[in-house]
Formats: structure tokens, sequence, C-alpha cells
């Protein structure tokens, strides 16, 4: 236990300050300071690593999908015991820095001390030893001692499917990962803004891992510029991690109007542009009003990125109700609450309105988004109800659609065989394995769509099941399967 005392005497959580708002929506720097600066930001760090209370039940490793080993971590940060704290951070966790910077923290939500207090810091501790952990050289290379002579092909580069090359590649497997895009990350490369993930971040691990003998292949198509078949008969495995990536869309009037954009077909511009990339035909909110459909952390991104674009203004909708301040009656602890929650792009400025679903997007006289007609809902038997008298509408010379993804993309998964169920994720079995023999599915193609730690830990889990495989039996830790969980996000 850290600080036997910690919990009583400090009862709040303390956060480092972000970066001014009037400062940071100038440029597509990070928002969060992730490693301690100052003596004071390090004594406030000491002092929430010390709230830990060293459960004898520490329901944190419930709430984290990898069973991450939380109090032994914050134990060894409240002792200044950095390389052991990074050892027992990784010991789980392939990309604790991607974590600490995009997880909303489950972890958090299931803290014990949570139960009438703050809940720790967690997600602060965790990015903050990894940074630490970087800083001072603790994280070398490790490749393995002896190559077993059996290839696997990664089909996609997301968190998924490098926690996959990560641990194959290390017990001694010849990996190679192919993305299409021009740069291996999936979607935290281009679908997450700058301002909560500098991309050299990924690009440090990336190191690691090519250091360590993981081979990668962008700009490659699989399904055009090799088939699922040259795949199979290349390799002695084929991991499919190619997310959950086919948008949910708004069938409303109006939909067809220039100016109405899937979130990814505005953010991923975007984000090429703020990493000094030439993007034609780039479609900004400069100047515009901007309405953002959907009130999760997409629509978010969508918010702090037009803001930084110079919006006249920004709305984001949201089709339920607005959340409680607190915890529900009907969400008690240790579950993850549905709270309202405000992010670092929602402290910038934009508005919030919860309860209301479009009817029809309005044009202009030459084809292009003008406004937006809306109706109030209520909940009536589980069903969205128009509240009569409601109607109103809203000007919009942008609007981005942020609503979710409802499956993985069919064409590959086709190619090798596979089927989908009625969500559309890639039909798997237990241990992630295929019906057809070779053929792995992690991740969001076959969870659906998820959170970044479901992706590592699926991730992991894939490897093992994937070693086993290929070796008859396995020594790769793996977290317990979704399925076994009584606490999913």
């Amino acid at each position: 236990m850290a600080d036997p005392r910690g919990f009583l005497k400090v009862r709040q959580r303390e956060l480092p300050a972000n970066r001014p708002v009037p400062v940071r929506i100038m440029d597509w720097q990070e928002v969060h300071a992730h490693r301690a600066q100052t003596p004071e930001e390090s004594a406030t760090l000491n002092r929430q690593s010390g709230r830990c209370m060293d459960c004898g039940v520490p329901f944190c490793h419930m709430g984290c999908p990898l069973g991450n080993l939380i109090p032994e971590w914050n134990d060894l940060t409240w002792r200044d015991q950095w390389a052991d704290a990074s050892d027992r951070l990784h010991a789980t966790n392939n990309f604790p820095e991607f974590t600490g910077r995009l997880c909303p923290a489950p972890c958090e939500t299931a803290c014990v001390l949570g139960i009438n207090q703050e809940p720790v810091t967690i997600k602060n501790i965790e990015v903050h030893i990894a940074e630490e952990a970087f800083e001072r050289g603790l994280l070398e290379p490790q490749p393995p001692q002896w190559l077993t002579g059996s290839t696997v092909a990664v089909i996609g580069s997301g968190p998924a499917g490098l926690a996959v090359a990560q641990q194959l590649t290390r017990v001694g497997h010849t990996v190679a990962v192919y993305e299409r895009a021009d740069k291996i990350g999936g979607l935290m490369r281009y679908g997450i803004p700058e301002f909560k993930m500098e991309k050299w971040v990924i690009d440090r691990r990336l190191a690691q891992m090519e250091a360590e003998g993981t081979r990668f292949y962008p700009s490659t198509t699989v399904g055009v510029d090799i088939t699922g078949a040259e795949l199979r008969a290349q390799y002695d495995a084929v991991v499919v991690a190619t997310g959950s990536t086919i948008p949910r869309d708004l069938p409303v009037p109006g939909r067809q109007l220039d100016g109405v954009l899937q979130a990814m077909e505005y953010l991923v511009p975007a984000n090429r542009v703020a990493l000094g990339e030439e993007v034609e035909g780039q479609v900004v909110a400069t100047g515009k009003h901007v309405v953002v459909i959907g009130g999760g952390d997409t629509g978010a991104d969508c918010l702090g990125t037009a803001l930084r674009q110079g919006a006249t203004s920004v709305t984001q909708l949201e089709i339920m109700p607005r959340p409680s301040d607190g915890r529900p009656a009907h969400q008690p602890w240790p579950t993850y609450p549905m709270l309202y929650r405000v992010s670092s792009a929602h402290e910038e400025g934009g508005e919030r309105r919860y309860a209301v679903s479009t009817t029809e997007m309005v044009g202009d006289d030459e084809g292009r988004i003008a406004a937006l007609r809306l109706v109030e809902v209520a909940l009536v038997d589980g069903r969205f109800t128009p509240v009569e008298g409601s109607e109103f509408e809203i000007p919009a010379q942008l609007v981005l659609l942020a609503m979710g993804f409802v499956g993985a993309e069919t064409d590959l998964l086709s190619q090798l065989g596979l089927d989908t169920t009625p969500r559309g994720s890639a039909v798997r079995t237990r241990d992630f394995a295929t019906a057809q023999d070779g053929v792995f599915v992690t991740g969001d193609a076959g969870r659906g769509q998820s959170l970044i730690v479901w992706a590592i830990a699926e991730g992991r889990a894939t490897a093992a099941a994937v070693d086993a495989y290929l070796t008859g039996s396995t020594a790769l830790p793996a977290p317990v399967h979704a399925e076994q969980l009584s606490l999913q996000v």
C-alpha cells in the first residue's frame, strides 16, 4: 500500500491544469500536460497515487478490460520507483501512452474509493508513468531470442492490430502488418485530432516495434493490392483487425445536400492539414454555422476541430436526454455510469442540445445545406416520440454526422470467407478464431464499435490464441475475454 492514510488526508482529485482555452484553440497541440513539469505537479501526482487504498478486492481491475495492476503501479509511483512502475504497467498494457490519453477510464468509475469520495486519478497516473519511462530510457525494444519460423499477417494497424503484432513478434513469430492508409496507426493516426494525441506519440512506439522485428506495409489495401486468398497462402495465420468503420447514416430529407458529411470525411482531411499535409477539396468550418449530430467522443472531436478552424458557431445535437451530473440509481457502483461529461473540446465553446431529433435538412437554391429542422423528443415506452409543437429550425452551413459505426467493411471479410453477424461484425468464436482455419478476428471488427482499451485487450488475447494455434501452447498473458466479464463498456 502507498500512503496508509492517503485516502483520509487527501479526499479530492487533483489533475494538472489544461493549457488555457484562448491559447490552445489557436494551435493543434495537445490540451493536456502528461508529465509533471514542476515540483508542485510532482507533489500532486504523489498525493493522488498515495490515495490508492490497495483494496482487498481492487474493483479497478474489474473495471479495466486489460486487468491493469493499478494498485501496484500506484504504490510504485508514490515511491518514485519508475522502472518498477513501468514494468507493472506494461505487464498488462502494450500502449499505456495511448490509453492514458484516449481511454474514458472505466477503471476510475470502479475505484472502491469512488463509493463515497472522488476516485483516484488512475488515468493521469498511467500516462505519467508511460511518459516518465520513455523520458528515462526505460522502454528498450524486446526482440525475440529466437524465431519460431511461423508467419502472421495482421490486417489493420489500429490499437488491436498493433497489440497482436507486438505480442506475437516478441515470442518469435514473423509478423507483417498491412495498412491501407499511407501511415501506420489506424484510426489513431488520422481519426484522432492532434489536440487529443499528437502523432509523434504513435511514431515513438512504432519505432520500438520495428526494432523488435515487426514489419509494416502501409499504403497496402488488402483485397485490392493483395487478396485475402494470397495472404492465407503466404502466411501461417491471418488476423483481421480492420475495425468497425461503416458509419451510421441519417436518412432524412436533404441528406444529399452539399455540406453534409460523415465525421471521418471531415476529421481525416482536417487532421492531415494539421500535420502539415496538403489536402485537395478540404471542407472547413471557417465562418460557418456548424452542427454536429451525435453526442459522443467523435462529435466532441468535430467540435474542437471546427472551433480551431474558426467556425461562427458549433452546436452538438444528441437524441438522448441530458445525462445526470451524478451516478444514477440504476447504474450503481462499480458499473460505468452514463454521466454528463465535459471534454476538453466542450470547455472551448459550442452548445450542446439534448433530446432533439433531425426531421429535415434544408438547402439553399444552389443545393447546399442551409438549416436543420428539428423536433424535441421524449422517451415513451422505449421509443423516441416527437413532442407536439416543439419543432424548430437552426442555421447550418456544415453538418457533421457523428453517430457511431455499424460494422466492419464486408468486401475483405467476403474474400476471406467470413460471415457477419446481424450487427455487421465478423463471426468468430470465443478464442477469436473463425470458420476459416488460421484466420482470426480481433478488436472492433469482431466486437463492434468500442473503446481503445477493449481493442488492446482483445489484441493481447488474440495474440495468445494465435500463438497457441501455431505452437500448440502459449505463455503469452491474455486478459479475460469480454464475455467472461460482467462489466462491459
